[in-house]
């Protein structure tokens, strides 16, 4: 995980689960990184795991009933731990085997797939749990390094031929489809890689959030390695 000057504003590092749950955002810190490095060996869960398309969803029986060598074993007590503490907390997380996202290509001049940067949207308090455990990792941006898509002139008036309605509900369509969610990188700016092992914590757009949500995207995989990640 490498840091630019931005970054460390933006950026909180604690050291135990807890401290990751309970450390509020403020300010223009909106992502918190218990940083790790994990024992065992991750590779070998994800070779013993069968992938059933671009993405797989990886149940607790699944993961259970692999044969693994003393490394593979370390490696699945980690995941089952982080698994246990985030459902104790009250969040739900997932752990996905990951060969690739769907492309989105119906809209070719604004794509809304997990590859371009975005934010998350909840009606409720919430935050974003994910871990990479194998494969390539996530990246985050600085705020501040990146514009909203629908702002964006040319963008906005492409939008705008596309949806052909009275200009007051504009803005609802934006949001009904999900395009005032995504983002984009200006020329000058350096996304983060949230690296692996590490288990971050980002905030999200909620109503009467004080905190700006933080902009991701998902990483282009590696031809042939699959990516294990825990979300929620």
């Amino acid at each position: 995980m490498k840091e630019s000057s931005l970054a460390k504003h933006q950026i909180h590092c604690v050291t135990n689960f807890q401290d990751l749950v309970s450390t509020p955002f403020h300010g223009e810190m909106n992502a918190i990184c218990w940083t790790r490095k994990l024992r065992g060996d991750f590779s070998e869960i994800v070779k013993k795991l069968e992938l059933n398309g671009n993405i797989t969803l990886v149940n607790l029986e699944n993961l259970l009933e692999l044969q693994l060598s003393e490394q593979g074993q370390l490696a699945r007590e980690i995941i089952l731990n982080d698994l246990k503490e985030l459902k104790a907390h009250g969040a739900s997380p997932i752990l996905n085997l990951i060969n690739c996202y769907d492309r989105d290509d119906f809209y070719t001049f604004f794509p809304t797939d997990a590859y371009s940067f975005h934010v998350d949207r909840s009606p409720i308090p919430t935050d974003t749990f994910l871990c990479t455990y194998y494969g390539e990792s996530s990246e985050i941006i600085p705020n501040s390094q990146a514009e909203q898509k629908v702002l964006v002139p040319e963008i906005r008036d492409e939008l705008k031929k596309l949806y052909g309605g009275a200009d007051e509900e504009f803005e609802s369509f934006l949001s009904e489809h999900f395009f005032d969610l995504h983002y984009r990188a200006k020329p000058d700016a350096s996304p983060i890689s949230l690296g692996i092992g590490h288990l971050w914590r980002l905030a999200v757009d909620y109503p009467e959030s004080k905190t700006l949500p933080c902009v991701h995207r998902a990483p282009k995989e590696k031809t042939g390695q699959s990516r294990l990640l825990l979300i929620c």
